[in-house]
């Protein structure tokens, strides 16, 4: 699975960098910047980042495998 985020809707509140920090922060500027790809342990993360999201911008797609 891989993580997408809706730039169009993301408003970069950064509750996503609180829930996975390890896929998720904001630059210097305060823009979201994200790894796509994530690890199955980090799985439980993403989708608490996923649910945290005050705009629902946050989105699991299959890879393909």
């Amino acid at each position: 699975m891989k993580v997408n985020v809706d730039r169009t809707l993301c408003e970069n509140h950064g509750q996503c960098t609180i829930a996975a920090p390890d896929v998720f922060r904001l630059d210097d500027d305060g823009v979201l910047q994200y790894t796509e790809e994530f690890s199955e342990d980090q799985l439980d993360e993403v989708e608490e980042a996923i649910d945290v999201c005050p705009v629902q911008a946050i989105f699991l797609e299959s890879d393909g495998d």
